[in-house]
């Protein structure tokens, strides 16, 4: 809900690694900037004991709306009022709402994802097979994402195949599998169509666990870390042929999704996504 006449104050809550490497402040204050608005986004980063304790007291002093990354998208959920069907649906949250008071988890992972995948990408979702990767917040709302755009295979891959298997009710009424790392690698890869990375490995330029020779050229690949904004597995899904980006598009789309909920007003996605790639490019010329 959009107010005026004072500063507001929105932010990021994770661990001190994910909150330096957010690109979120960059993306929100260039928005308020944009919109000529009072309201300002500022990094929190607050020990997983301390999270219960941090939310309700930024709540407290005035807050409005809080973004959530790793670790704490799952443990979030306890400290929230109650929680937008989305975000019940996923079982984790991204977004916070403060409204009167009251703390509103929201999730606008999944359909941020999906956004860019269908109006970016042009992706046709439907009866597709689909492979993620990773069991945390970030893989539960792609999964939930991929369920509502009706793929006809989904299937998650992970270390503990028992965490891969509590996907399965988030994905809704599609044919679900679960995998470990155990299991036949190149057969999923080979038959996936749509592959989404959820996890952090590429931050530090490691591959993911996947045979990346099995990936074929029919594959569109989202692989959800932004810094690099090339990850080895991205290098290796476009050698193959694939297409294949980084999570930059989706982090647009679910930061404009949660902006539009703490203030009420269309997002500027042109700002956003200049001020973002400005930041990338910033980082990229300081490594050089």
């Amino acid at each position: 809900m959009l107010i005026s006449g004072q500063t507001h104050l929105t932010g990021i809550l994770g661990s001190p690694d994910q909150v330096k490497l957010s690109l979120s402040p960059a993306i929100h204050n260039a928005a308020f900037k944009d919109l000529h608005m009072d309201w300002v986004y500022l990094p929190f980063a607050p020990a997983p004991e301390d999270l219960e304790i941090a939310i309700r007291g930024l709540a407290a002093s005035g807050v409005l709306g809080m973004n959530v990354t790793m670790p704490h998208k799952l443990p979030a959920m306890a400290v929230m009022d109650r929680l937008a069907p989305p975000a019940q649906r996923i079982g984790a949250i991204n977004t916070i709402e403060v409204r009167a008071g009251e703390l509103i988890g929201h999730n606008t992972d999944g359909d941020g994802l999906r956004r860019f995948l269908e109006a970016d990408l042009g992706v046709s979702l439907q009866e597709s097979h689909a492979l993620v990767i990773g069991t945390g917040g970030s893989a539960r709302a792609a999964v939930a994402a991929l369920g509502e755009a009706g793929v006809a295979h989904l299937c998650v891959l992970a270390r503990d195949v028992s965490r891969a298997e509590d996907l399965r009710a988030v994905a809704g009424n599609v044919i679900f599998e679960a995998a470990g790392l155990d299991g036949d690698l190149d057969r999923w890869v080979s038959q996936a169509r749509v592959i989404v990375n959820a996890t952090p490995v590429g931050q530090k330029n490691e591959f993911p666990v996947i045979p990346v020779g099995a990936i074929s050229p029919e594959v569109v690949l989202v692989d959800l870390v932004y810094r690099p904004p090339v990850t080895p597995l991205i290098e290796a899904a476009r050698a193959k042929g694939a297409i294949a980006h980084s999570g930059l598009g989706m982090l647009l789309h679910q930061a404009a999704l949660s902006f539009e909920i703490w203030t009420g007003v269309e997002a500027p996605m042109d700002a956003m996504s200049a001020a973002a790639l400005w930041e990338l490019a910033k980082a990229a010329d300081a490594t050089h």
